[in-house]
C-alpha cells in the first residue's frame, strides 16, 4: 500500500460564473419566483402585446383575490422583476426585460 497518498482524486473546477453575492440576491429572486401565481403573473405579463397588464385583469383570470393579487405583485415589483405605472386610479405592471435576462443568463 503506498503511503504517498497526495494525489487529489478530483481536479477542482473551474472557476464559476457567480460570486457569492450574486449567488445570494438570484436566490432571493428565484425566492420570490417560488410561488406558483408569481410565476403565473410574469406569464400573463409576458403574453400581451403590450407586456403590460392592470393589476385587475389578473384577479378573475388566476381566480385569486384582488388582495392577493396585489400582494403577489407588490412582491414581484420590490424584488425589481417588474415595475408599475399609475394611470389616474389604474396601475399597469410590465417586466423588466433586463432582469428576466440577467436570470436566463445566469442558468446557462
Amino acid at each position: 500500500m503506498n503511503s504517498n497518498l497526495s494525489i487529489a482524486c478530483c481536479p477542482p473546477l473551474l472557476e464559476g460564473r457567480l460570486t457569492s453575492s450574486d449567488a445570494s440576491y438570484l436566490a432571493s429572486i428565484f425566492r420570490v419566483l417560488g410561488e406558483p401565481a408569481r410565476l403565473q403573473i410574469l406569464s400573463l405579463i409576458a403574453a400581451q402585446p403590450s407586456q403590460e397588464v392592470y393589476a385587475c385583469e389578473l384577479v378573475e383570470t388566476l381566480g385569486i383575490s384582488q388582495p392577493t393579487v396585489s400582494h403577489h405583485l407588490k412582491v414581484l415589483y420590490e424584488a425589481g422583476l417588474v415595475t408599475k405605472e399609475r394611470r389616474g386610479t389604474s396601475i399597469f405592471y410590465r417586466i423588466l426585460p433586463e432582469r428576466l435576462a440577467m436570470l436566463r443568463e445566469a442558468l446557462s
